[in-house]
């Protein structure tokens, strides 16, 4: 058993390529594969996008049904966005009904599927790029890198280390509450009562959370060291240029398709 246990945990923690790009430079790619979609809003550009961004997940180190785990809440709520675009956006082509102010037509169908692909493809980068990012890492980038004031750095740092300690507590409570027998019905209602416990949680814990760090000096204006250096290196520079590719080919597609429509004209 002792052999075994720091094999897999060694197997489940192999480096991956991206793995050794800076935080910042990641944050760089999030913005270079996110900002350019906005300029159109088609179907074309959002698939090409996502089919490309999936292609590159060797590299990424993550499962793929991990990835596929993460991005289903987003997914589920991705057709939230289209459903404005589907009742209110300016009908062109056959039209199927129309009510008050609503028209559901062959355009409007078009752009609310070309929404709904976009928020998609707008969010899997962040999950692909920071699924494995340490947030110390993050922490030590936006420092030395970016060179953030230290004080927000740290801030950022604590918050993002408390985030694991919600998803505990929730498991705390719905164990709580099935244990007395009040986890069986109401699950709307459950949901309110905890996620207002949890709310509560949070406030106290940062509150404690801000004091300790106040009181161990983390708020002193006086320049601060760091263990552990973030450089930047060449592996950045191609992690960069395959971005740009990945998002001019998801654009190239869309206009060679005769779908591409700037949003400004």
């Amino acid at each position: 058993m002792s052999v075994v246990a720091p094999t897999r945990r060694a197997d489940a923690a192999a480096s991956a390529w991206l793995d050794g790009i800076n935080p910042v430079t990641k944050i760089v790619i999030a913005l270079v594969l996110s900002v350019p979609l906005f300029a159109s809003i088609d179907v074309v550009s959002a698939i090409v996008a996502i089919v490309l961004q999936l292609a590159c997940l060797p590299v990424t180190g993550l499962r793929l049904g991990a990835v596929l785990r993460r991005i289903a809440p987003i997914a589920l709520f991705a057709p939230v966005a289209g459903v404005s675009m589907l009742l209110y956006a300016q009908p062109g082509g056959r039209v199927y009904g129309s009510f008050l102010y609503a028209t559901v037509s062959d355009a409007s169908i078009e752009l609310a599927v070309a929404v709904t692909l976009r928020v998609i493809a707008l969010a899997l980068p962040t999950i692909l790029l920071f699924g494995r990012t340490d947030p110390t890492e993050l922490a030590d980038a936006l420092a030395q890198v970016a060179h953030l004031p230290a004080r927000f750095v740290l801030g950022v740092l604590a918050g993002t280390r408390t985030l694991g300690l919600f998803v505990e507590d929730w498991r705390t409570m719905a164990l709580a509450r099935r244990a007395r027998g009040l986890g069986d019905r109401g699950a709307v209602r459950r949901f309110l009562s905890m996620a207002f416990v949890l709310l509560v949680f949070a406030v106290r814990r940062g509150t404690k959370l801000s004091t300790a760090m106040e009181a161990r000096g983390f708020g002193s204006p006086i320049p601060r060291t760091w263990a552990r250096p973030s450089r930047l290196h060449p592996r950045d520079a191609v992690a960069v240029a395959g971005a740009v590719l990945v998002i001019a080919a998801a654009l190239a597609a869309a206009v060679a398709a005769g779908t591409f429509r700037f949003v400004w004209s």
